[in-house]
């Protein structure tokens, strides 16, 4: 019996292949059944455990624990055991739909990482007790034979110890853009995952060739189980939102507090009783909290969400928008990403000097062939002959598909094939005809070990042999005359010089067969001694907008930094052409992670911290990266589509996947970017930033007219006179004004000048230094405007107190009608904003002071709240002392725009 321990930790990529058989107990013959029951016994199926679904009475229950939601508690309890369940209700009221809204919303984003298990639900053909035969993969265990072929999906982990031309697609683990080529040759323990030939990961895809397997990790124990561990044991960082909001709420409450106890010292001391302090410390309580706020914000994070939706970003936690526009680091995967991760065909240089470049991208036939000394746009083939046959042998040693159908490009086989078939198309030569036009004798498909293919076909009369494959390999077969001026060196120079600026470089030879015996013989012993045609080179090219988008990352302060799985010199070339790092700066690879150390020594976090691009790095190791720049103060965004790209996206304070991408990493990100458009998640940053200034509009608006209210009762108390609002009439202003018009705030476009300034620092609390002076400004001059008509009907016009306070009230609804104006930007003059830019804001102040009017002629409103109607003379009065809130505003923001002219 072979224990699980013993399994698990082996290096199997560093040990021989006889030696593998003797460890796990196996042979050619495959498992014997009693083997494979013990084992399954053991090792349990090969599927990966199912996440617990999150009950939505914990989702409720979280939704609860808020310190804003515990103070609202306290006060609807205080309003029932005095007897006001009005105020209660409406307090409860708030509080249901705040829950039931964010509740809702978290329970939608609440999936199972299900998708994991959708890589390994796949068929496999295995042998066992000598016979071949087919099984679920769930089935399989550690020493089953496994076999492979193309198209198949790889079931397990499996220690290759065979192989004919097999190549794998590794991407969604490993981000490595180009597949690779196994072999069953042994490497030193220390290789990291990318480099490990001789083993094929389960959920890989087998691209081309065939071979055989042992089976060596099932389950949690293949690298994508253990991918899967990191994902639901990992933790995600605290969106900055949730930190700012959390301290914003303590200071609240303490503020709320501490004045609380102030005001009923004062009240009696004055000599009111304790019932009517308690009723009214609690009214006024309710008033000062914004108990809006919840509600508010989810208004305005959900319009954002709307706004991103309409971007191509699709958001699945409402805090995840805030988060975006947070951001101070975007970590970006390459390969389709800031790539289309599509093989394309950008160069062609021929051995008899020209050379062309071709435009197009992907994996299609459209694009145009330009002859590169002049810039001129190839117009006639024939006459460039060395071309047309460097295109005909790319298409006649070719095992690839490409073709137009129903509207749509359809594709198979090997990346490099396809891209030459677009080749093709572009120079107006269709593949199928080609091949029809030129007999096929007979083919030597691609190998790895050999690294060419060939094809044997009739052109003319004559036979002759086209190759292509590595520059050095091709060029073995090759003869060059003296004096020609295209040396086995120069070529060798000019392929290395390509290599270096990141393309892949394939090498094509013709050469006439004297004497073509037949398909069946050694074609390898028939290839002749061939002439040099040119070199044909591929890049995976860049996303179109992806330059501009990341210009615009660092305008707005946010750093973009590169981790992918590619060729460090691949990385470094597109990384320099983005702008995301300067040609001299140092690419960090996964090896020199590993030899700086433990991620919590100095030597490894100021390795990362050096560079923008990281380069054949492992997903422990990415995961490492983003963590120790969340350590360094970072708000870090991570994008990526791979499997190897989840648990940093878990980690990050936004993962952010890519639509394109596996369902893995959609389960993981908080939001999703449909058209794997990098200037999508740039958009996103917008509306992130948007988003936030709309919250802080919103506390703005919320607090200065709380803090109104508490300035104009202190002033009261201090002049010795009656309170200017009942406890009523002060928890309806409450409702009429903030409980409708600051959902208007929400629905703000955006100032153009938000991607311009640098992120908020990590540290940097809601109340900043603008908003603190603008609140307390505002709060103290609305504050005062109400007290001193509230002074001058009482002492002066000797007014009867009801009567009184009907017109201070009606005076209050006014100030914050105007004052919302005020809080639409913090720095840009109201009367620049213009009003149809949030129809919103209009039409819920017109409707907060249509129900206070209409309130003021209904008589069971009358009586509730002891209002009446007023005289026109009286709302003429009203209104000239409303309206100087927003002169008084507007020569703050001149004097500290002056003053502040940077910040």
């Amino acid at each position: 019996m072979i224990e699980k321990s013993s399994i698990s930790d082996k290096k199997w990529h560093s040990i021989e292949k006889e030696e593998v058989f003797e460890l796990l107990k196996t042979s050619p013959e495959g498992l014997d059944s009693a083997a494979v029951k013990e084992r399954f016994a053991s090792f349990g199926p090969n599927k990966l455990p199912e996440k617990h679904k999150i009950s939505i009475w914990k989702i409720i229950i979280s939704q609860l624990i808020n310190p804003l939601i515990f103070i609202l508690i306290a006060a609807a309890i205080a309003s029932i055991l005095i007897g006001e369940g009005e105020d209660a209700i409406f307090i409860f009221l708030v509080i249901l739909i705040n829950t039931a809204i964010g509740a809702y919303q978290e329970f939608n984003a609440e999936k199972s990482a299900a998708s994991l298990q959708k890589l390994l639900r796949i068929r496999s053909k295995v042998k066992r007790d000598g016979a071949e035969k087919y099984l679920d993969s769930e089935e399989l265990v550690p020493g089953d034979l496994v076999f492979l072929e193309s198209g198949n999906k790889v079931p397990a982990d499996l220690r290759m110890i065979e192989v004919q031309g097999l190549e794998i697609d590794e991407s969604f683990l490993t981000g490595e853009s180009q597949a690779v080529i196994k072999n069953t040759e042994v490497v030193k323990k220390e290789t990291v995952v990318a480099d490990r030939k001789n083993i094929a990961y389960a959920g890989s895809t087998v691209m081309s060739g065939r071979g055989i397997g042992i089976c060596i990790g099932t389950g949690l124990d293949t690298e994508v189980g253990k991918i899967a561990q990191h994902v639901s044991e990992g933790e995600s960082a605290k969106p900055p939102l949730i930190h700012r909001m959390e301290k914003f709420t303590k200071k609240i409450a303490y503020i709320v507090i501490v004045l609380s106890v102030i005001l009923a010292v004062l009240l009696r001391i004055q000599g009111m009783d304790m019932a009517a302090i308690f009723f009214f410390v609690v009214a006024l309580a309710v008033s000062a909290i914004p108990e809006g706020l919840p509600v508010s914000l989810t208004v305005a994070l959900a319009v954002a969400t709307k706004r991103m939706a309409k971007r191509n970003v699709i958001v699945r936690k409402l805090t995840s928008v805030e988060s975006l526009g947070s951001c101070t680091v975007i970590a970006s995967d390459k390969t389709g990403t800031l790539t289309v991760n599509q093989q394309t065909v950008k160069k062609i240089l021929l051995a008899n000097g020209e050379s062309f470049h071709v435009s197009g991208e992907g994996y299609n036939g459209e694009g145009q062939i330009y002859l590169e000394e002049k810039n001129e746009l190839l117009s006639d083939l024939e006459k460039h002959s060395d071309l047309r046959k460097i295109i005909e042998v790319s298409m006649l040693a070719n095992e690839a598909g490409l073709k137009f159908k129903e509207g749509q490009w359809e594709h198979h086989g090997d990346a490099m094939d396809v891209a030459l078939l677009g080749l093709g198309y572009k120079a107006h030569m269709n593949p199928t005809e080609i091949r029809n036009t030129f007999k096929l004798k007979g083919k030597i498909p691609y190998e790895s070990e050999k690294k060419f293919a060939a094809a044997f076909y009739q052109r003319g009369t004559k036979t002759f042999c086209g190759l292509k494959g590595a520059v050095e390999t091709v060029l073995e077969f090759c003869s060059f005359p003296e004096n020609t001026p295209s040396t086995k060196e120069k070529i060798h120079q000019q392929a290395d010089d390509l290599a270096a600026n990141g393309y892949r470089v394939l090498a094509f030879a013709e050469g006439l067969v004297s004497n073509f015996k037949n398909s069946e013989t050694d074609l390898e012993n028939q290839i002749p001694s061939l002439d040099f045609i040119g070199l044909i080179c591929f890049i995976d090219p860049l996303r179109a907008e992806a330059k501009t988008a990341v210009e615009k990352c660092k305008k707005a302060g946010i750093k973009v930094i590169m981790i992918t799985g590619d060729h460090p010199a691949t990385a470094a070339n597109i990384a320099t052409e983005l702008g995301i790092q300067e040609n001299n700066h140092t690419v960090v690879t996964g090896k020199m992670l590993s030899r700086s150390g433990n991620p919590e020594n100095q030597k490894f976090k100021d390795l990362v911290l050096s560079t923008s691009v990281f380069a054949r790095v492992s997903p422990q190791q990415k995961l490492e990266i983003v963590d120790s720049l969340i350590k360094a103060g970072e708000f870090v965004a991570v994008t990526g589509d791979g499997v190897n790209d989840a648990p940093a996206l878990r980690r990050a304070n936004i993962g952010v996947a890519m639509g394109s991408g596996t369902d893995v990493a959609k389960d993981v990100g908080a939001m999703i970017v449909v058209d794997d458009n990098f200037s999508s998640i740039v958009a996103g940053v917008e509306e992130g930033r948007f988003a936030y200034d709309n919250v802080r509009k919103v506390i703005y608006l919320l607090v200065s007219t709380g803090a109104a209210e508490v300035f104009m009762f202190l002033m009261a108390i201090i002049a010795g006179l009656p309170l200017p609002l009942l406890a009523v009439q002060l928890l309806w202003l409450n409702l009429v004004t903030n409980g409708i018009q600051d959902k208007a705030l929400a629905f703000e476009a955006g100032e153009p000048e938000t991607m311009g300034r640098k992120p908020r620092k990590p540290s940097e609390g809601i109340f900043n230094q603008i908003m603190s002076k603008q609140i307390l400004i505002s709060g103290f001059f609305i504050g005062a405007i109400a007290f001193g008509y509230w002074f001058y009907l009482i002492n002066y016009q000797n007014m009867e107190e009801q009567y009184a306070r009907n017109l201070v009230l009606l005076l209050m609804v006014f100030l914050q009608n105007f004052h919302i104006f005020n809080c639409r930007s913090e720095r840009k003059s109201t009367f620049r904003i213009p009003l149809l830019k949030n129809i919103w804001l209009i039409i819920l102040v017109l409707a907060a002071q249509g129900v206070h009017i209409a309130s003021m002629h209904i008589p069971f409103m009358q009586g509730l709240l002891r209002i009446h109607p007023i005289t026109l003379r009286e709302w003429g009065i009203i209104l000239s002392l409303a309206l100087p809130i927003i002169l008084i505003m507007e020569v703050f923001k001149i004097f500290y725009n002056k003053l502040n002219p940077q910040s």
